[in-house]
């Protein structure tokens, strides 16, 4: 399950930098939140844990064993996933996100993926 969700990350991110790239900043927001998403699902699974998979857990999984035991992540990004989701919920379910809003959710969503991808080799 880590190499697929390893996968989908780096999907989805791309499919956020497109969307980002021809104006869809909703489907921006949408797309990073679920790269990140998944990103921290790779990372989960990786350690050997099999989640159930709802948000809320999965970041307090992720946050419980990568900022608070093992400390492999700067603290710096603990927030990121949460704040990737209540952006997302903005873009999908609430009055939508502008374009610098949506480039801030891309920017964090690329600098999560890329350290935990680095982690989890």
């Amino acid at each position: 399950m880590k190499e697929s969700f390893k996968n989908r990350a780096i999907e989805n991110i791309k499919a956020a930098e497109l969307a980002f790239d021809n104006n869809f900043f909703n489907a921006t927001a949408n797309r990073a939140y679920f790269a990140a998403f998944h990103a921290t699902l790779a990372a989960i699974y990786s350690l050997g844990i099999e989640p159930k998979i709802e948000h809320r857990t999965i970041q307090t999984i992720f946050s419980d064993n990568f900022f608070n035991r093992r400390k492999v992540i700067p603290s710096k990004y603990k927030r990121i996933l949460g704040d990737l989701q209540d952006k997302r919920n903005t873009a999908d379910y609430k009055a939508g996100i502008s374009k610098k809003v949506a480039k801030e959710q891309l920017k964090n969503a690329q600098e999560l993926i890329e350290i935990i991808l680095k982690v989890i080799k």
